[in-house]
Parts: C-alpha cells; sequence; structure tokens
C-alpha cells in the first residue's frame, strides 16, 4: 500500500522553569521540515482522553504556548500546505514542556512513497481462542501444532553460556597517567548470576564476575542531592584490607528518588522470547512470572505492548493502558516456547511500536526478556549492537532482563544494553524479579541522567599508583570527557553508584608498574594536599549538553562508613572469585566479617543473602 510520507521530527528538552504549583507550560516553535522556516498561523489543539482542552495558533515567527494541568495530552498540529500531525506529549507539574515540530509539505513528490511493514496484532476485544491463532500466525507457528510447541525444544547436554573476557584493570603510574575515566554502571546482572552458580554449588566463569555489578546490587546510605544536581556526589578513604601498605577510595552517587506521583507516564513495549530454547522452567516460564508481576505495579497512566518474537516477530498485544491489568495478563499467559530465534527482526518491531506509541515528556522503553541466544537473520552482536545503536536516537531507553543457563549469552546482553541507553539484569528466581520490578521498580524505568561519566584526576605528589576495581567494560579514553557526542551509562531515580580505588601513597616502598622516565616531557610536582579531584559530567534526560560536577578529596580529611566497609568486603569477594592477581591477602574470612560488621539497616535482607553467598563460596572454593 502506497501512502505520502510523513515528516515530523519532535525534540522535547526539559526547562527548570517555575510557572505555578499545579500547572505546566506547553511552548513550542513549528517550522518547516525541508528549510527550517517558521510556519505561522499552524493551529494547535490539546485534547485529554479525546476531551478537548485548549488550543491556540503559531505566531509569526512559528512560536506558540499553552498553560495546562499537569497530565498526559494529544496535540494534534494542522497548517495550510502542510501534512496534520499528531503527537502524545506529558507535560511536567511547574516545569515547562518545550517542543520543536518540523512538519513535511502535503505534496506527493516523484518517489516519495513508502511501502507500510506489516505488523501482525489483535484486536482490542479477542477471545483466547483468537490471541492463540494471532500469536502463532504472526510468529510463524502453524495454528494446529501450538499446543505442541512446548516439545519442539530438544535439551542439550552440553554448556555453551558465553562470556565476554575480562582483562582486569591494572595500576597505573599517577604520574605518567594522572586521569583515570570511565562511564558509570548501574547493571546488576552478573551478581544474580554468580549467586546461581553458588546455589548450585559451582565455581563462576571467572568472566562471569564483574565487580562493580557485584558492588552495584546494593544501596548505599548515600545523601540526597540537595544542589540541584539529580544525583549527590560522596567521596570516602582508608586502609585498603587486602594490602594495609595501600589506601581504598569510594566514589558514591546517589540518585534523586523522586515520587511516584511525579514520574511521567510508561510506553512500555515488552519484547519476549518465545524461541524453543526458554521453554525451560527457569527461563520462559519463570519470565512470565516476573513480567506479571511487573504489570501489577503499573498504574493507570501507564501503557504496555507486547511483541515476541522465535522464527519471526509479531505483535502480540497493542499498546493497553495499565488499568486493563486482565487483558495484559492473559496475553502473557498464552505465550509458549517453540522454534529458532529471530531477535534482530523482535528489536526492530518492538522500537517501532514504541515510536508509534510515543510519550514525549514521559519515559518510553523495551524491555527484553531473552537467554540472548539469536539465531536468524541480524543475529550477530555486532549487528545487533549497531541496530541498538541506531534505536537509542529515538529517545526510546532499553532494559535486558536475561533468564536461564546451559546457553546463557551474558556477554551479548551486556554489549547490547550498553549500546542502548539501557540497563541489565538477571533474573535468576522470582525474588530477583520482585527487587528489579518491586523495590527498583523506578530506578529501573525512570532515567533521571543520562551519559554519566567520571574523570579522576590523581595528585602524583600525594599518590605514586592507583587502580580502579572493575568497569573493565566501561573505560574510556581521557579526551571523552568532555565529548558530549559519546555514549555512557545512565543513573535512575533512587539509583546508587560506587567505584573503588586502590592507591599506593606517594613514597610508598613497592611498585606496581615499570615505566622508563620520558626523555622529551619535563614533569614537576604541585605542592598541595589534595589526593585526587573527582569530576562528573552529565545530562538531563532529553538535552544534548552535558553539565559539570567537580569535587576534591583532602589528604587525611574523609572517614570511612559503612559504605566503605561493605563494599570493600564485596570487592573482596568478587577478586577471590576472580581468582585475580591484586586480592593480595583477601580471604573469604575476611571479607565476610566485614561484611558482618558494616552491614547496618537491611530493610529488604539483601546483605544478609550476600553474607550467606560468603559462606557458600567459602566452602566451595575449599
Amino acid at each position: 500500500m502506497k501512502k505520502l510520507i510523513t515528516i515530523a521530527w519532535i525534540v522535547i528538552l526539559s526547562s527548570f522553569t517555575t510557572v505555578s504549583p499545579d500547572m505546566g507550560t506547553l511552548v513550542g516553535i513549528v517550522t518547516n521540515y525541508n528549510d527550517k522556516t517558521p510556519i505561522g498561523k499552524a493551529k494547535i489543539s490539546v485534547y485529554q482522553q479525546n476531551n478537548f482542552v485548549a488550543e491556540t495558533a503559531s505566531k509569526a515567527n512559528g512560536q506558540f504556548q499553552i498553560s495546562l494541568k499537569a497530565g498526559t495530552y494529544s496535540v494534534e498540529v494542522k497548517a495550510k500546505g502542510y501534512q496534520d500531525h499528531k503527537i502524545t506529549v506529558y507535560i511536567h507539574r511547574g516545569k515547562e514542556t518545550k517542543l520543536e515540530l518540523n512538519l513535511s509539505k502535503s505534496v506527493l513528490k516523484k518517489d516519495e512513497v513508502v511501502i507500510e511493514e506489516e505488523i501482525y496484532s489483535i484486536d482490542a476485544e479477542v477471545t483466547p481462542t483468537k490471541m492463540r491463532e494471532h500469536y502463532t500466525m504472526a510468529i510463524g507457528m502453524p495454528t494446529a501444532n501450538y499446543t505442541m510447541q512446548t516439545h519442539d525444544y530438544i535439551p542439550i547436554d552440553y554448556n555453551t553460556e558465553e562470556y565476554s573476557p575480562i582483562s582486569e584493570n591494572i595500576f597505573k603510574d599517577a604520574l605518567a597517567n594522572p586521569l583515570s575515566t570511565f562511564s558509570i554502571d548501574v547493571d546488576k546482572a552478573s551478581y544474580a548470576n554468580v549467586r546461581r552458580f553458588l546455589t548450585q554449588s559451582q565455581k563462576p566463569y571467572s568472566d562471569a564476575v564483574r565487580i562493580e555489578e557485584l558492588i552495584n546490587y546494593f544501596d548505599y546510605n548515600y545523601p540526597q542531592p540537595t544542589d540541584g544536581h539529580p544525583f549527590s556526589v560522596t567521596l570516602e578513604t582508608d586502609k585498603c584490607p587486602w594490602n594495609e601498605q595501600n589506601q581504598l577510595v569510594l566514589i558514591g552517587l546517589k540518585g534523586e528518588n523522586v515520587n511516584e506521583e511525579q514520574i511521567p507516564p510508561n510506553n512500555l513495549v515488552f519484547l519476549i522470547d518465545v524461541s524453543g530454547s526458554m521453554n525451560p522452567a527457569n527461563r520462559l516460564p519463570l519470565l512470565k512470572q516476573a513480567f506479571k508481576y511487573l504489570v501489577d505495579q503499573l498504574r493507570p497512566q501507564d501503557r504496555v505492548a507486547i511483541v515476541v518474537y522465535a522464527g519471526a516477530a509479531g505483535l502480540v498485544l497493542e499498546s493497553t493502558p495499565g488499568a486493563e491489568k486482565a487483558k495484559i495478563t492473559s496475553a502473557i499467559d498464552m505465550l509458549q516456547a517453540g522454534g529458532s530465534t529471530a531477535g534482530g527482526a523482535g528489536i526492530k518491531l518492538a522500537y517501532k511500536i514504541a515510536q508509534q506509541n510515543y510519550i514525549h515528556g514521559g519515559n518510553n522503553r523495551v524491555i527484553i526478556g531473552t537467554d540472548g541466544d539469536f539465531n536468524v537473520g541480524v543475529s550477530s552482536t555486532s549487528e545487533l549492537k549497531k541496530l541498538i545503536e541506531q534505536k537509542r536516537e529515538s529517545g526510546v531507553y532499553l532494559t535486558i532482563l536475561g533468564f536461564g543457563m546451559g546457553n546463557y549469552k551474558d556477554g551479548r546482553m551486556k554489549e547490547l544494553s550498553m549500546a542502548g541507553n539501557g540497563n541489565y539484569a538477571y533474573i535468576d528466581n522470582i525474588m530477583e524479579a520482585k527487587k528489579v520490578f518491586g523495590t527498583e521498580l523506578w530506578g529501573t524505568l525512570y532515567t533521571i541522567a543520562n551519559d554519566v561519566k567520571i574523570q579522576v584526576e590523581f595528585n602524583p605528589a600525594k599518590v605514586k599508583e592507583y587502580r580502579l576495581i572493575g568497569y573493565e567494560k566501561r573505560m574510556l579514553n581521557s579526551e571523552d570527557f568532555n565529548d558530549d557526542k559519546k555514549d555512557a551509562g545512565d543513573i535512575g531515580c533512587g539509583h546508587t553508584v560506587t567505584a573503588l580505588y586502590e592507591i599506593v601513597p606517594a613514597g610508598g616502598s613497592d611498585s606496581n608498574t615499570s615505566i622508563d622516565p620520558l626523555k622529551y616531557t619535563k614533569q614537576t610536582l604541585t605542592s598541595s594536599n589534595d589526593l585526587l579531584t573527582v569530576k562528573l559530567r552529565y545530562k538531563k534526560p532529553g538535552e544534548s549538553n552535558s553539565q559539570l560536577i567537580s569535587q576534591v578529596l583532602k589528604e587525611g580529611k574523609t572517614k570511612s562508613t559503612s559504605n566503605l566497609q561493605f563494599a570493600s568486603s564485596v570487592a573482596e569477594f568478587g577478586m577471590l572469585l576472580r581468582e585475580s592477581e591484586f586480592k593480595g591477602t583477601s580471604s573469604f574470612a575476611n571479607a565476610l566479617a566485614r561484611a558482618k560488621e558494616a552491614k547496618g539497616n537491611d530493610e529488604f535482607g539483601y546483605k544478609n543473602d550476600f553474607i550467606k553467598m560468603v559462606e557458600m563460596a567459602e566452602m566451595i572454593y575449599r
């Protein structure tokens, strides 16, 4: 079917100009797509739940402004000679929401035609039988054989799990390399995956242990931000437990806790792997439990669509309000496993559905549930990574949930989440699903800061050498710090992020590095009591320019708290699991004692579970 191309490029920005406690302001400009000239007398109509709310016209310079109560609205834009366009926008209380709308001419030019992609979908009102028929046809399974799909998967008796190799960060000479730059990481998949190994009395693969993800599995007692930035910065230092000649430095970030009432509506697309490899109980059955738990947490203003993929990709449920929980959970209950894995096609369709239902000013996200075993169509990690890198420009975020064992593709899912403004978790049991979609729901779904980068400058007069513990997959070049085009990690509301450096004080007797003196560069030291300076860059969601935070750590001016003590016990545990060359005098007994001492308030029992994991590991590694 041929139809006119509609081009409407919309950029959403947020400013923090206070207008009224109960009202927000929609501010925008309408321009010609081709030459960006302003369009005057464009008619802008605003509706809420199909009820007319307000109307205005753009001025000669293309600008318009409408005051509205906080909430979700449909905005229709009409201009003579241009194609009509309709969008969804969320108005924040007491803030301005800015739109830039670039409209295309309504004249059909030569070759300006597109062929609409066919999307398999179901009607709003269907019987379970009809839903089953649509679903099986959509993903390429014969309807008559649908009930037999659970038998398509042939279990394998060998292990094909995949992990990306990790080369541990080494000690760097602070005089030759004074800058250490990395992207923050809020992923926690490695911790749950390690727990899965240990509970089965197995040693985890060393490359399955990403120490920063173990550390960041836990919340720490950092203060809420008070300076207008979306997160606070905490610095602590103390002796290094596994090498008392060295020091340990903690850098902690705490994302702002946002009231649920202030969080904009969610436009979610569940992308669910229903291929044959997902048949075992710890894959699709567990996935269905996890996603149904998420549905239980949704608000009426949230929306969910469901896309599945096996041999092909199909739309099982159109975007549906969160209030219709029975309809959403019924669609999830219908899912069964069978067939090959066309993950690339599923990703394309999921992003397309997310963009069709995009909420400007809202939270738009694709949530993938899979074991990562893609084998049809676009299936290589590099191809999938490029695909997701292209899709992240749409403003749609990404969450990847890993399931299963035996053929689990951890390295692939880690790379894809990093490529797509995403986060990554591994669900090994239903309690982990409750953590991700319960206690940490809005941290998982709602991003408050994008492209967060950290750069530490060490003072060579005080620091001889340093080593960043973990974050090997997140290292950046020094020049990347000031490059706003460089992608980095995102922080969700309420998230904590923790990084640890082991440092060798200046004058220390032992040297871990061997670098010849530089021949052409004369290096001088500045007299200062600074141990180091921490700089952070981040972007507010929807903005393209970063903001800078800077904080200095003076020698001997900060004391350690239970934050550093507990984080160091987790780091020591991780180094033991990796059998790290930098573990020094580490032992499970030392990590266990420090974790017990620093446990403090443990409302949900996560730290107590860690203590049990250390005890299990001590027995296994004997």
